[in-house]
């Protein structure tokens, strides 16, 4: 079966949901020694006393995890992907998984952006927030929008998940309008993300990111064809790889089209490596593909059976 390998976006971590994996796993635990080298810290501890889901240390905790987990399937489920995808966040395993990016600089890459972007947001734009939200008509949400910029309230597509499924940035004073809105359509307002994502505005932040940590990176071609989570299209070459890292910051994740272009070249499988309550579960991928989860409780699951 034609497999991808599929590193989903993070949502809000715990240390309780992945603490017991990065420390029984043997892979994962192989990891956290190289990723406290490259820090120069513990990132076990510095996870486990973090109070924050999107810290520096659990973003880091979070990449490492995913990357022991599509070690973990491709020794023993037997994926063997002929392609691999990262929507948003997933970028960061990806780059590294694919091989672009040594694991220890893969490591400091996610440290340096995680540094780099709490920075940004404490002084940039304190005042725009990204709303998620599911179910929304196709015709009413486009009225609803059309509304929005007849009335000069600025709004942006930061994420396309699936039909009805999607994120919109706009500024917090609209927020509590916007939520009622999609209510009076039958939509369901999910989670407002702080800091937000995705946007044209955050071009300070992509120019910062290049200057402090993408630029100085040592890419080099990825092992294999990489999609790239904007579009689908096809990555094979480190700067092609390079310019997805920034556009990141100020372009759309279109999660459709990397499905579409995954249909295209003939995948039935996806194996999604680490925790994941979005990209695997959207009816785009269980419709069209076999979606197998590669999380920490699978994992774990398999260590206890045998």
């Amino acid at each position: 079966m034609t497999t991808a390998m599929v590193f989903p976006g993070m949502g809000p971590v715990t240390f309780k949901e992945l603490g017991r994996f990065l420390l029984m796993n043997s892979r994962a635990k192989e990891l956290l020694g190289q990723a406290d080298e490259a820090l120069g810290y513990g990132l076990f501890e510095a996870f486990r006393t973090s109070e924050e889901a999107y810290s520096e240390a659990a973003q880091v905790a979070f990449m490492v995890a995913c990357t022991a987990l599509a070690d973990w399937a491709a020794d023993e489920l037997g994926a063997e992907p002929v392609v691999c995808a990262g929507p948003s966040f997933g970028e960061k395993p990806l780059i590294g998984w694919s091989g672009a990016l040594d694991f220890p600089d893969a490591v400091r890459m996610t440290a340096g952006l995680a540094r780099c972007t709490a920075a940004y947001f404490a002084a940039e734009h304190r005042d725009v927030v990204t709303q998620s939200f599911v179910r929304a008509p196709a015709g009413p949400l486009a009225e609803l929008l059309a509304s929005m910029s007849a009335r000069g309230i600025w709004h942006e597509v930061s994420c396309l998940l699936d039909d009805g499924f999607q994120m919109i940035s706009l500024h917090e004073r609209d927020l509590e309008e916007f939520q009622r809105q999609l209510r009076a359509i039958r939509s369901l307002p999910l989670y407002t993300m702080r800091p937000p994502m995705h946007s044209s505005l955050f071009t300070g932040l992509r120019a910062a990111a290049a200057r402090e940590v993408i630029d100085a990176l040592p890419l080099r071609a990825p092992r294999l064809p990489v999609l790239a989570d904007q579009d689908g299209r096809e990555l094979t070459g480190a700067e092609e790889l390079r310019a997805m890292l920034l556009d990141h910051f100020v372009q759309p994740v279109d999660w459709p089209a990397v499905l579409g272009a995954l249909r295209g070249r003939g995948v039935e499988r996806l194996v999604i490596a680490g925790p994941d309550s979005l990209f695997g579960r959207v009816e785009g991928a269980v419709k069209h593909f076999e979606v197998v989860a590669a999380d920490p409780r699978a994992a774990l699951r398999v260590r206890s059976v045998a």
